[in-house]
């Protein structure tokens, strides 16, 4: 009798062994798997993002795409959440984080004094500068060359704000997207355009019809945009944006859309 219970206490004793290593181990995977940081929906980092503007951001197939949304979804991926990327249009797109659509600005978005006032900035992610595109064959070389002449701008972008400054142009024409400002260079309509180098460096790249003429030196940061209360989600963000510097993957990101390797 003795002899044949045995084998049933070793079984519950062994089962009891699973149940416990079971626990244990989705113990530990909940762990590995909680959000590092609280989103307005937990578990999602909703990202507002003016996604017709290449390289940064721009919509393939109905999927965003960019330097800026590879960047933010790996950071999400590291803080335990998965990124939705919400297109907006530029002009309201500091309004609709402040009413909570989204909780981050990641959309090419210079760090101003004036931004500053309304929103919060990560550390910047990337330099930039101004520049002027025209079709290639254009007279127009320099900045010189701008007077008397019909300029494209995105609006309420540094663009606007650098053509804003300069004396002697004809009239200065703003699209609500940088897209539709190309469609009107390459048409004629308008002489030229003033824009973030990088954007007008890729179109020109990837449409062939239009050419940079002249680098403006602006010296630009990008920021990521947070409500000023989100202090905790601004400094992970900062956190990760280190470590993407650091083990790189930020160099891995910007070849994939610049061409080259370049940690700033």
């Amino acid at each position: 009798m003795k002899g044949k219970r045995r084998p049933a206490a070793v079984t519950l004793v062994l089962v009891a062994l699973l149940v416990l290593a079971a626990l244990v181990a989705g113990c530990g995977e909940k762990k590995t798997t909680e959000a590092k940081v609280t989103t307005l929906k937990p578990g999602i980092l909703m990202m507002g993002s003016d996604t017709p503007y290449p390289p940064f951001e721009l919509m393939e197939g109905g999927k965003a795409v960019g330097f800026d949304v590879d960047i933010a979804t790996e950071m999400a991926k590291r803080l335990n959440v998965k990124l939705d990327v919400i297109p907006t249009a530029w002009d309201v797109i500091i309004p609709g984080l402040k009413s909570d659509k989204y909780d981050i600005i990641m959309s090419a978005m210079p760090i101003t004094p004036e931004r500053s006032n309304e929103i919060s900035f990560s550390d910047p992610y990337i330099d930039s500068d101004q520049s002027i595109a025209v079709k290639i064959g254009s007279p127009i070389k320099n900045e010189a060359d701008l007077k008397g002449k019909v300029i494209g701008v995105q609006i309420d972008t540094m663009g606007q704000m650098t053509a804003e400054k300069m004396t002697g142009l004809k009239e200065i024409r703003k699209f609500n997207t940088i897209l539709l400002a190309f469609e009107d260079l390459e048409m004629g309509r308008i002489d030229a355009i003033i824009n973030d180098y990088p954007v007008n460096a890729y179109m020109s790249k990837k449409m062939g019809k239009t050419e940079v003429a002249q680098k403006i030196i602006t010296r630009e940061k990008y920021g990521i945009g947070v409500k000023k209360e989100n202090n905790q989600l601004r400094l992970a963000i900062n956190d990760e944006l280190k470590k993407l510097k650091e083990d790189g993957t930020y160099d891995s990101i910007y070849k994939k859309w610049f061409g080259t390797s370049k940690t700033t």
